[in-house]
């Protein structure tokens, strides 16, 4: 019986590995990402090595080797846009506002920038923001969409105030369920109509973690990632993190703007067989991203002398739970060997893993990572579930080694 083979063959993975010569060995400038987009010198406060994946709307997702920071630094940290963000000259930080409203909302209260900073207690949180579609292009039948490779991902500390206590201020009905969200992008179409306006459910916008942020690992956050005000909740599709946030809506139904129906950040609610035709009544809205894993270090396509040990790092998620530990293969799965694994600094950051990887022989090699979270769920050695969207798929990550 003929072996299945992965959704992205081999053959098309070595290709884009780009091997250096033989006899090089491991360096922080030696192996080479191929980009399957283009190279973006000209985004905003972005580094030029991200790579584009539209641009209307801008769309940019980070190659793997430029995730080995702790925390992403902001001009690396992806950007998922739905419609065109606000120019940066028509911002003026003395007079925006955010608005909280609603039919379970006691009181409708707008603040300014200074009250917020002024009224409530300042958080940081180290939070983790992952694209649901992140990985999509390994999908077959292919899924609409960005064909986001495993780089629409990052952690980064987040400052602002919880959106509980912003929320407590202004007063929750008893019957509120849902928060929903407007920003101050605009639509592709040029219509006033929003782009995107999606949100969380209660219990989600309550916990400590969740915020209202405006700034970015000590910074103002960029244009293109929501300055000057965004909210953020780790661990859940970065789609419900809204960027130019200007008012956010407390309500009691589950909230209906644009993206949150159809098969907008929604996957089968039970598993369909591949390019099956799913109706909206069978589909669940997306929540907690499932445990996942990146190799940051070294770049695919790295070459090691035979007898070297190959230094390997990465960072490892779990929505809102935890990694627990996390398992390297250079054997196609066969066996696995374990990694160290750090804690996180709080609820809802990742946990970078490291550990040294010794060669029996030359040759070539493939290593995957495979990460298995707090409650013992592990990540899939190939594609999961197909779904419409091509979203949540944690499949382990996986780089080519030369030994030679």
């Amino acid at each position: 019986m003929k072996r299945k083979q992965p959704t992205r063959s081999r053959r098309d993975f070595i290709r884009q590995s780009a091997f250096f010569s033989l006899g090089a060995s491991i360096a922080p400038n030696l192996p080479v990402w191929p980009s399957t987009g283009l190279f973006a010198p000209d985004l905003p406060e972005k580094h030029p090595g991200l790579i584009v994946l539209g641009d209307r709307p801008v769309n940019a997702e980070t190659p793997p080797h430029l995730l080995d920071d702790p925390l992403t630094p902001n001009d690396k940290f992806f950007v998922r846009n739905n419609g065109l963000p606000p120019k940066k000259e028509s911002i003026d930080l003395k007079t925006w506002t955010l608005t909280i409203d609603g039919e379970s909302v006691k009181q409708k209260k707008t603040y300014t920038l200074q009250e917020l900073k002024s009224k409530f207690q300042h958080h940081t949180f180290q939070l983790v923001l992952e694209c649901a579609g992140n990985g999509r292009k390994e999908f077959n039948p292919p899924a609409h969409g960005n064909q986001w490779s495993v780089g629409a991902v990052g952690c980064a500390a987040w400052t602002g105030v919880r959106l509980k206590d912003v929320l407590n201020d202004a007063g929750i009905k008893s019957d509120a369920v849902y928060i929903g969200y407007y920003g101050k992008d605009s639509h592709l179409n040029g219509g006033d109509e929003p782009s995107i306006s999606r949100g969380v459910p209660m219990s989600k916008a309550l916990e400590d973690e969740s915020l209202i942020a405006w700034a970015m690992n000590g910074k103002d956050i960029p244009l293109l990632n929501g300055f000057p005000l965004r909210l953020v909740f780790g661990g859940w599709p970065a789609s419900c993190s809204g960027k130019w946030l200007s008012r956010i809506a407390v309500r009691n139904i589950v909230h209906d703007g644009p993206k949150m129906g159809g098969d907008s950040y929604r996957v089968p609610c039970h598993p369909v067989a591949p390019g099956a035709k799913v109706e909206d009544q069978d589909m669940c809205i997306i929540e907690s991203m499932p445990v996942k894993s990146v190799i940051a270090y070294p770049k695919t396509g790295a070459t090691i002398r035979k007898g070297q040990k190959m230094p390997l790092r990465g960072h490892a998620w779990a929505g809102d739970t935890s990694v627990r530990s996390v398992f390297y293969s250079i054997n196609f799965g066969r066996t696995w060997e374990p990694c160290k694994v750090s804690p996180p600094a709080n609820r809802n950051a990742w946990q970078q893993f490291e550990t040294e990887i010794p060669f029996p022989d030359s040759g070539y090699y493939e290593v995957w990572a495979r990460a298995v979270d707090a409650q013992g769920n592990s990540q899939p050695m190939l594609l999961p579930g197909w779904n419409p969207k091509g979203y949540l798929n944690n499949a382990c990550h996986r780089i080519a080694v030369k030994v030679s």
